[in-house]
């Protein structure tokens, strides 16, 4: 694990970036769970997953066992994830109909999806697919299916948004991508567990639980450690 991506206590003493934020996501998923990587920065989970802790990955489009992203010769313009970017294939891997993978979404057999987000309600509403301005171009895919199907739901986001407003909100003032479904929010600044009594800090980056409550727009509860022990 990458010290400086990822620590316990106060966490990383720097901001994280998109890649070092993917590297605590695969690091937290369980061993032997089978996951959905959502389109964008999600995918970059996959390549932080050593192929010894078992973790299958699934994709809408038809896959099971997917790899690390492929490059150079490794690339196969036949071979992609849901974003249509290049992938490679694991020992074991099988693909089917794209009715098929939806099936296997809808029917709760997925441990864990890693999804974008807009916004994320302190009750754990999401919305990832529109904002709602008309110039905007809509993009639902499977994220719908995924934010209800999965056991558990990841959210992967910035927690502030280009103007400095909070994506973790009391009430999400976008359109819905799922009702109550996201347990867990990883942001740059911090991850938050949504639990049923509201949102408890898991880890800071960079930034103090005091400097969070006065900027995000939401209570939060307590500090809970990687074991799920509160710590005030």
């Amino acid at each position: 694990m990458n010290g400086s991506a990822h620590s316990s206590g106060q966490g990383a003493d720097h901001v994280l970036t998109m890649d070092e934020l993917a590297v605590v996501i695969a690091h937290d998923i369980p061993e032997g769970s089978f996951v959905n990587l959502g389109i964008g920065h999600p995918t970059k989970v996959a390549d932080h997953l050593p192929p010894e802790r078992g973790v299958v990955l699934h994709t809408e489009n038809g896959m099971l066992g997917m790899g690390p992203r492929a490059v150079g010769d490794d690339i196969d313009p036949d071979l992609t994830n849901a974003g249509k970017a290049p992938v490679t294939e694991l020992p074991g891997a099988a693909y089917f109909h794209h009715a098929d993978s939806f099936a296997m979404m809808r029917g709760g057999h997925l441990d864990v999806c890693v999804l974008g987000g807009y916004q994320v309600s302190a009750l754990g509403d999401l919305a990832n697919w529109h904002t709602g301005d008309p110039d905007d171009i809509p993009a639902v895919g499977g994220a719908m299916d995924l934010a209800i199907g999965a056991k558990d739901v990841y959210v992967m986001m910035t927690l502030f948004t280009k103007a400095g407003e909070p994506k973790l909100v009391p009430r999400c003032t976008y359109p819905l991508t799922g009702v109550r479904c996201v347990s867990r929010v990883y942001t740059d600044h911090a991850t938050f567990d949504i639990r049923p009594d509201g949102v408890h800090v898991r880890e800071t980056y960079g930034v103090s639980v005091d400097v969070l409550r006065s900027r995000v727009g939401v209570p939060i509860l307590g500090w809970t450690d990687p074991t799920g022990h509160d710590r005030g």
